[in-house]
């Protein structure tokens, strides 16, 4: 995938008529070409879900607040997220502060999580008591900190979590819920996220937004009118009742385990500024950058045991000549490319587990042979993984597909995930990974952690990719020793450009006709 990541592109160009199965999920995370916001337009905030819009846009660059950088090292060793927890009265303004310092951190991939999806489940007692405003909202009892943990906890490693999306109009959780992944820096902010030790336990950094109390009700009016349809009485009965209480017993006491208390909010630069330069120390020191270590990580290393590589007959040599060959048409490429894959397809499912089985055949004798033990799905790395999905078909019937979306930041020259869908209970399946190179192994690294997140386990993956490098296969191997490398051929080298020599140029735009970067 290294040479093939580079920007966005469609998918679906060599589409097959292979089930693509019940996803367990179907996420864009930051997805580059996507249109700008209404600029002033304010979003009507009826329901919560886990976090505000996927883009944040300043004047001089994009954010992309979902989504997921490299979270491990030349290794495959985990880079944990910096956890950033913010609490603070009702209307204080966390969520300013929040995108105050999301906009000001030189940081392109961030997740802030919103501790108004954690409201509990309320019973048929408590609705009604919530639709008269005699439901205190504002207690601690009011919110699931057993999930908020748990979740809060997944994302600082990194891993996919499914957030509650909680309806303030009908007092319940959507049917719906919105996946997430951690990123380089997660933000969770609300009123009593400092009431709960195991919750403060897993922050990294705990500001408390302190303003004026005349402020903060006269935000909440604002707000709970005219976004949450509730009417002036009954806002401020609920405010007299519970709001103001459990300010003064639960939130203004919680200031204690701040590490930093910001007067006035987001208006405060001072402040944010502080903050701001305190994370970027903090993530220059555990260091995001990895994919220029990784050719020099195993130098001079044999090839290891999990490395499979087709018999190079004269067959296979001659389509690697086709496809080698920068005068090849594109028709012959792609032609040569997908008779190249089927061999390589038929050579990785040999690999597989059979157990022995035994047939009647018409006539009436017995016949010894072999079944394949498990279920069997299909993941590519898109796009150029992608034309890899035909040849798998063809040789497994009504085989389950899913599709993974990893691009090349140009700034950071580090893979970045975009898209994922994967089909559902995969972590029953064996796994083929399917990608067209494989160079540096930055591209199949994320992937393959991406399918450990949602519980495969190494031993029932396997990549398949027509080109590996050498550097690419050490570098996989030795972050997941149990991941089966599957390929037609071993190039030596990677040039300075990350591309592999003699190699076969970038597959995606030779395939798909489309022109290379500048």
């Amino acid at each position: 995938m290294e040479e093939d990541i580079s920007r966005p592109r469609s998918a679906g160009s060599d589409s097959s008529n292979c089930s693509t199965g019940s996803a367990s999920e179907d996420t864009f995370s930051g997805k580059i070409q996507s249109p700008p916001t209404t600029p002033g337009k304010k979003k009507q905030r009826t329901m919560s879900s886990g976090g505000n819009e996927n883009v944040i846009r300043t004047n001089t660059r994009t954010i992309y607040t979902a989504g997921r950088p490299p979270w491990y090292d030349s290794q495959g060793q985990l880079k944990e997220a910096f956890v950033i927890g913010l609490c603070g009265g009702s209307a204080s303004g966390k969520t300013t502060v929040a995108n105050r310092i999301i906009s000001a951190l030189d940081v392109p991939w961030v997740t802030l999580l919103s501790m108004d999806s954690f409201y509990k489940v309320l019973n048929e007692e408590q609705h009604i008591k919530a639709e008269m405003n005699e439901y205190n909202f504002d207690h601690p009892d009011a919110f699931d900190y057993d999930l908020m943990v748990e979740t809060l906890k997944k994302l600082r490693v990194g891993k996919h979590v499914e957030v509650p999306i909680y309806d303030f109009k009908s007092h319940s959780r959507a049917k719906d819920k919105k996946a997430m992944y951690g990123a380089n820096v997660v933000i969770f902010e609300g009123i009593l996220s400092f009431c709960n030790k195991k919750l403060i336990d897993v922050m990294d950094l705990k500001i408390f937004v302190d303003t004026d109390s005349d402020i903060r009700l006269a935000r909440r009016l604002k707000r709970d009118i005219t976004e949450r349809g509730r009417d002036l009485e009954g806002v401020l009965k609920q405010y007299n009742k519970f709001v103001k209480p459990a300010f003064e017993q639960f939130i203004e006491p919680s200031v204690k385990d701040a590490d930093i208390v910001v007067p006035r909010g987001a208006e405060n630069d001072v402040a944010m500024n502080l903050i701001v330069q305190h994370v970027h120390d903090q993530l220059e020191k555990r260091g995001f950058n990895f994919r220029s270590k990784l050719p020099q990580a195993h130098l001079d290393q044999p090839l290891p045991d999990t490395l499979h590589v087709v018999e190079s007959t004269v067959q296979v040599k001659g389509l690697h000549t086709f496809i080698r060959n920068k005068e090849t048409p594109r028709d012959e490429f792609i032609f040569y490319s997908k008779r190249l894959t089927r061999i390589l397809v038929e050579h990785a499912l040999s690999l597989l587990p059979f157990e022995d089985c035994t047939v009647d055949t018409p006539q009436n004798t017995r016949y010894e042979g072999k079944r394949f033990v498990g279920k069997l799905c299909g993941v590519s790395i898109l796009r150029a993984g992608e034309v890899m999905e035909p040849a798998l078909c063809e040789v497994c019937k009504d085989i389950r597909l899913g599709k993974i979306l990893i691009q090349t930041n140009l700034e950071t020259e580090e893979p970045e995930l975009h898209y994922l869908r994967l089909p559902k209970d995969i972590h029953k399946d064996f796994v083929i990974l399917m990608d067209a190179t494989v160079a540096t192994g930055a591209a199949a690294m994320m992937a393959i952690r991406v399918l450990l997140d949602h519980d495969v386990p190494q031993e029932n993956i396997m990549l398949l990719s027509l080109i590996m490098a050498e550097s690419g296969i050490h570098s996989v191997a030795y972050a997941f020793p149990k991941v089966k490398l599957v390929t037609t051929a071993v190039d030596k080298e990677l040039n300075e450009n990350f591309h592999i020599v003699p190699g076969i140029g970038n597959f995606g735009d030779r395939y798909f006709g489309t022109d290379p970067i500048p």
